[in-house]
């Protein structure tokens, strides 16, 4: 019988019913999904009735116990673990349930102490510090751990070497840079602290990689027409993605810029837009009316009514701001669609570029458009534009001028 609102049916979990339904409607879940979810709550709590139990005595392991209980009673249908983690993380916010004690590993301790140091001492910014931090998570787990024990003490430089081949072998030259910038800051600290006998930033090799060596990579105006006609502008999903392609290749924005944007930095009456970009930078720029019209035809329509400010929020329950990543994903389906190669969010901001570029917009006002903040950044540029360079090229020495 399906399980509603009446108390007595949830057994040990009876006090927080009206809770947990509230909770799933602030989250955007549908009638039937909270009725199912609902259903679970009252399974778990005549479960701990007759373990004998109470609500504050679950954890992961009980709620297993509880599944692999329904299995052997015949219950065919049975939710996996990943079912029940809505109502375990509900029951801990309420403070029903206590929060997991895991004891922190010597890897744990290790690198909060790294990012206090990189706070106080360094004066990184909360970004820089987590990309930091998730390098050296990375690389003290795969280096500095021998035989199952952690052993940050016996890293040489030949392990730094190891990690760097590998990261090489699957980043650009550019994000390989950064990963000896970050593997020096973690070396410099582990030496400053006792851990590493030896100062061991200096045999982390550099990364050959030279600015302006290469073509900044683009794709035709047309293809990127392509991607937006391909993409439906019906539906949840539908209009969303829309409007984000929309932002990523009518005003370049950035993956992280699309995910930051809030309801008020959409300025209607003036048609402007303020983009949060790197560095806690804040740039204003015009907003196109087709890129306005489906921002409208999105925050008007299909957009999850939540008290969340940021423009874009997940289609699925639990609702909540999209993340940077899912940018990357709406691109790749709209090339799946369109049938091209696939591409990332970026390559739509070159590809903008370079077709101001051919429409004659000067250096300076495509920096302005993708908020560069130097020049030489822009350049780069310059080097797509080969209409204009055959213009200017000499002929190679000792062949005739065509």
């Amino acid at each position: 019988m399906p399980f509603g609102s009446t108390r007595r049916k949830a057994g040990a979990l009876a006090p927080q019913v009206e809770g947990y339904r509230a909770w799933l409607a602030e989250r955007g879940y549908t009638a039937l999904t909270a009725r199912n979810m609902l259903n679970d709550l009252g399974q778990v709590g005549l479960w701990l009735l007759r373990q004998g139990l109470d609500a504050a005595d679950l954890d992961e392991g009980r709620m297993n116990q509880h599944l692999a209980d329904l299995r052997r009673g015949g219950r065919r249908r049975v939710a996996g673990p990943p079912g029940l983690v809505p109502l375990l993380t509900f029951l801990r916010e309420a403070g029903v349930v206590p929060a997991p004690q895991v004891p922190p590993s010597p890897a744990d301790v290790l690198l909060e102490r790294y990012r206090c140091w990189m706070k106080s001492e360094r004066g990184l910014s909360a970004s820089t510090m987590l990309r930091y931090a998730n390098t050296a998570r990375r690389f003290l787990s795969e280096q500095a751990v021998a035989e199952g024990q952690f052993r940050p003490d016996s890293l040489t430089g030949a392990d730094l070497s190891a990690f760097l081949l590998r990261e090489c072998a699957r980043v650009s030259a550019g994000s390989a840079k950064g990963r000896v910038a970050e593997l020096r800051s973690l070396m410099r600290f582990l030496h400053l602290y006792g851990v590493t006998p030896m100062k061991l930033g200096g045999a982390v090799p550099p990364v050959g990689g030279w600015r302006f060596a290469a073509v900044p990579p683009t794709m035709a105006a047309g293809d990127v027409q392509r991607l937006l006609d391909h993409t439906p502008r019906h539906g949840t999903v539908g209009i969303r993605d829309y409007a984000i392609l929309m932002l990523v290749a009518r005003l370049g924005l950035r993956s992280i810029e699309v995910a930051r944007l809030l309801l008020d930095d959409v300025d209607w009456r003036c048609g402007e837009i303020v983009v949060r970009g790197k560095g806690r930078r804040e740039d204003r720029l015009p907003l196109p009316a087709d890129v306005g019209e489906a921002l409208v035809a999105y925050v008007a329509g299909p957009r999850p009514r939540l008290d969340a400010r940021h423009v874009f929020l997940t289609c699925k329950a639990p609702h909540g701001p999209i993340r940077a990543d899912l940018v990357g994903d709406v691109v790749e389906r709209a090339c799946l669609r369109a049938g091209t190669r696939k591409v990332g969010p970026h390559r739509l901001r070159h590809a903008l570029a370079a077709d101001m570029l051919r429409h004659g917009a000067g250096l300076t006002a495509i920096g302005q458009v993708l908020r560069h903040q130097d020049l030489a950044t822009t350049a780069l540029y310059a080097k797509v534009d080969f209409i204009a360079l055959r213009a200017v090229a000499q002929p190679w020495p000792g062949t005739e001028a065509a």
